[in-house]
Parts: C-alpha cells; sequence; structure tokens
C-alpha cells in the first residue's frame, strides 16, 4: 500500500523527525497506550494577566484558565470595583400586598331609592282611601310624564318623533274613561287616540310618517291603555283594596328579586337584556309575592281566599319581571340606563311604571274570576 502514513518518519511538535536522537520511534495510528500517551505534548498553561495594577505577586504561582475553553465561547469581562454590570439579573419584585375585599354593591342609591319609595307610598294611599277621584288624577300624571319620558328618549336615541300631544291628551282620557265606563271606554278611548295620533302625524313632511305613527300607537298601548286597569280596579266597591293590593304585590314581587337577586343571585335569567337579573332572584319574586297574595286575599279583599292569593303572587311574579325586562329591552334598544331622572334613586317615572303596567291587566283578570267586577 503507498499510504503515506506508512514507511514515512513521523514528525513532533518542534517540527524533528521522532527518530532523531534520543526519541523512540513511535508507530502512526490511532490507538496509543500509556508510554506513548507520555510523548504528547500537554496544552501550556498561561498565566492571567493581572488587570488595572492589581497585585501581580498574590497571582504568581497560581495557574488560572484566562481564556475560554473554545473559540466560538465569547469571553465575560469582569466588572471593576463599584462598577454596575451592564446587564444585571432582575431583581425579584417586591412582593405586593393583598387586596382588601370589595363590598358587594347594590347598584343604587339605596338612601334615595327608599325616601323616595316611602314618599309616593305616601301620596298614593292618601289620594286612594280619601277620594278616589284624586287617584285617577294621579294616574292621569303618572302616564302624561311616562309618555314624555318615552317619546323624548325616542327622538333623542331614534330620530323618531312620536306626536306627544295628542298622545298625552288621549292617555289621560283612557284613564279616566276606564274609570267612568270600564273597559268598553277604556277601548273606545284607545280607538280615538289612535287616530288622533295618525292625523296629528299628517302635518308634518312626509319623511318617517310611519315610523312615528308606529311608535305613537306602541306608546298608546303601552302606557296608558294599560294603566287603565289600575283605574278599572278602583271601580269596585272595594277598589282601594284592590288596587292596594297590586301595588303591594308588585312592590314585593320587586323587592324580593331584589334583594334574593343581590345576596344569592350567581345565575344569570337574561343576560342579553338584563345583566343584572337572576334566576335566584326571579324565585325570591315568586315566593316573596306568593306569601303577600295569600295575606292579602285573606285579610283585604272580599270573599278572598288564602289559595287564590298563592295564585295571584305567581301571576303577578311572572308579569312584573316580563315586564322589566321588556323596559329593559327598549332601553337596551336605545343604549340608555334609564328612561329619566326624575325620581331620584329609581330613575324615571317608566323605570317605576315597567313593572306595574303589565301586572295591572292580570291583577284585573284575576280578581275579576275569583270575587267578580263589584
Amino acid at each position: 500500500m503507498n499510504d503515506s502514513s506508512w514507511g514515512t518518519p513521523q514528525t513532533g511538535y518542534w517540527g524533528q523527525s521522532d527518530h532523531g536522537p534520543g526519541r523512540e520511534a513511535v508507530p502512526a495510528g490511532p490507538a496509543y497506550d500509556a508510554h506513548q500517551a507520555q510523548q504528547t505534548r500537554p496544552m501550556p498553561i498561561v498565566p492571567d494577566v493581572p488587570e488595572h495594577g492589581g497585585d501581580q505577586d498574590a497571582d504568581r504561582g497560581v495557574a488560572r484558565l484566562s481564556g475560554p475553553l473554545f473559540r466560538d465561547e465569547p469571553t465575560r469581562a469582569r466588572p471593576l470595583p463599584g462598577e454596575v454590570p451592564q446587564n444585571p439579573e432582575p431583581m425579584p419584585p417586591a412582593p405586593q400586598p393583598a387586596p382588601a375585599p370589595q363590598k358587594k354593591s347594590a347598584g343604587r342609591d339605596l338612601g334615595a331609592a327608599i325616601g323616595v319609595g316611602v314618599g309616593l307610598g305616601a301620596v298614593i294611599v292618601a289620594s286612594l282611601f280619601v277620594v278616589k277621584a284624586v287617584f285617577v288624577g294621579v294616574i292621569a300624571v303618572a302616564v302624561v310624564v311616562g309618555l314624555w319620558e318615552l317619546t323624548t328618549r325616542l327622538d333623542e336615541r331614534k330620530g323618531i318623533k312620536a306626536p306627544l300631544v295628542p298622545l298625552a291628551i288621549g292617555g289621560a282620557a283612557m284613564v279616566v274613561a276606564g274609570y267612568a265606563r270600564g273597559a268598553e271606554g277604556a277601548w273606545v278611548a284607545m280607538a280615538l287616540t289612535t287616530l288622533a295620533v295618525l292625523v296629528w302625524r299628517m302635518t308634518a313632511p312626509p319623511e318617517g310618517y310611519l315610523k312615528d305613527v308606529t311608535a305613537g300607537v306602541f306608546a298608546t298601548f303601552y302606557v296608558p291603555f294599560l294603566a287603565t286597569f289600575v283605574a278599572m280596579l278602583l271601580r269596585a266597591d272595594d277598589g282601594p283594596w284592590r288596587v292596594l293590593t297590586f301595588l303591594l304585590l308588585t312592590v314585593v314581587s320587586d323587592t324580593g328579586a331584589y334583594a334574593v337577586g343581590w345576596r344569592f343571585g350567581k345565575h344569570k335569567l337574561a343576560p342579553r337584556i338584563s345583566p343584572g337579573k337572576t334566576r335566584e332572584g326571579l324565585l325570591g319574586a315568586v315566593g316573596f309575592s306568593m306569601v303577600a297574595g295569600a295575606l292579602c286575599m285573606q285579610f283585604l279583599i272580599d270573599d278572598g281566599v288564602w289559595w287564590q292569593g298563592l295564585l295571584l303572587g305567581l301571576a303577578v311574579a311572572a308579569s312584573a319581571t316580563l315586564g322589566d325586562l321588556g323596559e329593559s329591552m327598549i332601553k337596551r334598544d336605545l343604549g340608555i340606563k334609564d328612561m329619566g331622572t326624575l325620581l331620584p334613586g329609581h330613575g324615571g317615572i317608566m323605570d317605576r311604571l315597567d313593572s306595574l303596567l303589565p301586572t295591572a291587566p292580570v291583577v284585573w283578570l284575576l280578581l275579576v274570576i275569583f270575587v267578580g267586577s263589584s
């Protein structure tokens, strides 16, 4: 074989032949024994260079590696005494104190809400049991203010101009007609009010006529027509007690839903419509109103029986909740929180009528079925 590793003298580190004087021939090849390993020249150890006038005597006789073991390993610079490293290791963050537990907020000014509620209750009870006609006037005023709030918000948020003048006049007339003539008078007054809305809007330009009169007809049914059933409750011999039962059950239902939902509510009832309402709150409304209904039917309504009150309370809880959700849907569409600011802690008149309006026909109908209309 003509291989250069065979038949040629081996050369050492210093360029001399391994067969020179004083050296033994070492056969070429990858394997070495212990004697041959001694012929390998070790890596020289280079002493560190003293840094910036350091004590050289202290470094004498101490063998230290001054560079990286591999060429591609960067050399680390030593910081000078008192010098801050360029990339210091980040200090661990200081422990933050645990946040204080927040108290659960009720979401409204309870003091103002209770004060306004007590004041309204006193006015209603005083007018209800002194002169019935005065209470009819209270209903008419509430209807007119509610119509004003609703039409104002429709105009502000949607540009819908429902005619307020025929709505206000017709709404008050509907309440009076319902008290004087019963259901027949209420239907006739509603028909005339609707016709007045259609004719009144003709005096304005035709653009937007359809949406304006549609909103007007909706407002006619939603506020004054439903409120007329409160006036029809008053027509009976025990009318004031029927109206008081209607008001108590609705207020108790709302209070039970609010109290139980605020304290125990976890499961949302209708999160897309009213995120604050919970299923637990609905159960609270049902329980509170059924107990109140049994007591009212037994002690306030002539010829009433307690089990009728349980059914009445259940129906009131359902209608009051649906009425509240219905107005919440309207406010969601309009992009507002409250219909007005007339009542501190409550919002506007419509924010208090939302549960009462759809509950009035339910209570009127069930009382007619249970104890008659007179």
